[in-house]
């Protein structure tokens, strides 16, 4: 496999959102890949690099104690889906209500989802600025962009149907706001 995403092109129209959804949840990623659905693709990309891994768990046990009641923040490669926007994501990080994990299914529901936070590399950072924050801004209360190269951290809130109605944005070493319902401040010296 090679470094950047590597989309698998399908016959337009001949797959709908749920065979295409279907469809990564069988695939057979090889280890440190992960699948998703971008721009009506299939994305296979690569896992984060270790260098990634220290500001990913900072970030998460900084919002483990503010998350909402019956949430479980996390990394693990998990697959939400947007059947309007007929996208499926596996956000870096993510915290979404515990109840989604009683199903059978391989994919939750992205309704679910209070967080998600993606943090850019090279070959993700346009989806995650573009793609990414145009669903999530639609549906998802707070994302957190997590900008490696740049070395900066936003945080949109206020979804609506257009998208994110506010955001901040600080580099890394200043705090950063997170709104309700989270409510906190994220230190970001170890970024």
């Amino acid at each position: 496999m090679i470094e950047k995403p590597t989309p698998i092109d399908t016959e337009v129209g001949a797959q709908t959102f749920e065979d295409l959804l279907h469809t990564v949840e069988e695939m057979d990623t090889p280890d440190g890949f992960k699948a998703e659905l971008i721009r009506g693709k299939i994305v296979v990309s690569p896992w984060s690099k270790l260098r990634y891994f220290l500001p990913m768990e900072s970030l998460k046990e900084q919002l483990k104690p503010h998350a909402p009641d019956g949430h479980a923040t996390d990394y693990a490669p998990f697959l939400f889906s947007f059947p309007a926007a007929g996208r499926a994501y596996g956000p870096d990080l993510f915290v979404v209500d515990r109840s989604i994990f009683q199903g059978d299914g391989r994919h939750g529901d992205a309704g679910a989802l209070a967080l998600v936070a993606e943090f850019t590399s090279v070959s993700t950072k346009d989806a995650d600025w573009c793609e990414k924050l145009q669903v999530y801004g639609q549906l998802v209360p707070l994302y957190l962009v997590v900008d490696m190269q740049d070395r900066e951290i936003t945080c949109f809130s206020d979804p609506s149907p257009s998208g994110y109605r506010s955001h901040r944005t600080v580099s890394f070493g200043k705090p950063l706001t997170v709104p309700a319902p989270f409510d906190c401040e994220i230190d970001t010296t170890d970024f």
